[in-house]
């Protein structure tokens, strides 16, 4: 081998080394980059002479109209805040082989009856002749039995009429209430099936507050309680008293349904849908229903829920969605998904994610 070859194998041997070099360098240069650096706290438990529920502004009786036939919507006589008296017209929906049923189960009664009529008259002819020894009584019974089964026919196709003006009366949806159309889901010309909701109608002037109640506060809340109630989208305030409470959270996720009654006066205020902030003046006995609260800074929202960034055994990120409360201050109350001992993150010094290695910052 020449010397400049020598000298070409040297090079590229050093600018070989010189790539590995890099490339494990710049491989620990991302290695650090992936743990983040984070500050953390434990959430508060707390426990005051009182507690917190958030609720809502629902109907205190609301139904789903629907239909029991399938057909096109001729008409929606409403709209949405439409106010309904009971049996008002709300939807008319096409017929027409209901109507084409109803006149072939017509012609059937016409002609049962007409049967009827001529058996009943061969019975009274029959009788008339039994009576002076004309026929026999076999043939007075089968005549007897034409008319009953003549009477049978005219009667089935009776009922067979009911059923046709039932399924008629489907046809025109009337309103079971008095009430407030609050969701129109159908317009003209639109196909209604079977048990599809077209309108929803809540009872007008007949509101209550419903409440989701932790299992820690449930022992401390019964029917006939009073609670003071605040609508923070009005500024106003009443007292409501507790009038239902589910003895069962097994299908709502540890929280137990319940519902307070609104005063009249208060009624004429508030909306279907209003948010509701529930006090319950009660002691509570923080050795079994301390309060967890956590920083609002260390909330996050996806979409519609809501969580806290926490770190776990093996120093990495994980979300946890919780279920929030009340807000006192920069606090936030939460209902369920973390316990005392659980590490918060409040602070991250890099992009965070579920799964991200992370280091405890030491202040």
């Amino acid at each position: 081998m020449n010397a400049n070859m020598k000298n070409l194998v040297k090079m590229i041997s050093v600018s070989l080394f010189g790539v590995m070099l890099f490339s494990c360098s710049a491989k620990t240069e991302k290695n650090k980059e992936a743990v983040v650096p984070v500050d953390v706290y434990s959430p508060t438990a707390v426990a005051d002479n009182g507690f917190y529920l958030s609720g809502q502004v629902v109907a205190g009786q609301s139904a789903t109209i629907s239909s029991r036939m399938m057909g096109y919507v001729n008409k929606v006589y409403v709209k949405i805040g439409d106010r309904v008296s009971a049996g008002q017209m709300l939807i008319s929906i096409s017929h027409n082989d209901i109507s084409a049923k109803q006149g072939q189960v017509g012609a059937m009664i016409t002609a049962a009856r007409a049967a009827m009529n001529n058996a009943k008259k061969d019975y009274e002819r029959y009788k008339t002749l039994h009576s002076q020894n004309s026929v026999s009584d076999k043939e007075l019974e089968n005549v007897a039995l034409q008319y009953t089964s003549a009477k049978s026919n005219l009667k089935v196709a009776q009922e067979s009429m009911k059923e046709v003006n039932a399924n008629l009366a489907y046809s025109n949806i009337k309103a079971p209430f008095s009430g407030v159309v609050t969701q129109r889901l159908i317009d003209n010309g639109s196909m209604a099936n079977p048990g599809s909701p077209l309108l929803v109608i809540d009872h007008a002037g007949n509101l209550e507050i419903q409440a989701s109640v932790p299992e820690s506060y449930v022992k401390y809340v019964n029917v006939g309680d009073n609670a003071t109630v605040k609508i923070k989208s009005l500024g106003t305030g009443f007292t409501g008293k507790v009038i239902e409470i589910s003895p069962s959270a097994v299908a709502t996720g540890g929280q137990y349904m319940m519902k307070l009654s609104v005063n009249s006066q208060a009624s004429k205020q508030l909306q279907a849908g209003m948010y509701a902030s529930i006090l319950f003046n009660k002691s509570v006995d923080s050795s079994d229903s301390g309060t967890i609260s956590v920083d609002s800074s260390s909330v996050v929202h996806k979409d519609e829920l809501t969580g806290v960034y926490t770190v776990d055994s093996n120093n990495q990120a994980v979300l946890r969605w919780i279920r929030l409360g009340r807000k006192t201050g920069e606090k936030f109350e939460v209902l369920s998904g973390l316990t005392a001992s659980d590490r918060i993150i409040s602070k991250a010094y890099g992009k965070l994610y579920n799964g991200a290695k992370v280091t405890i910052s030491q202040k």
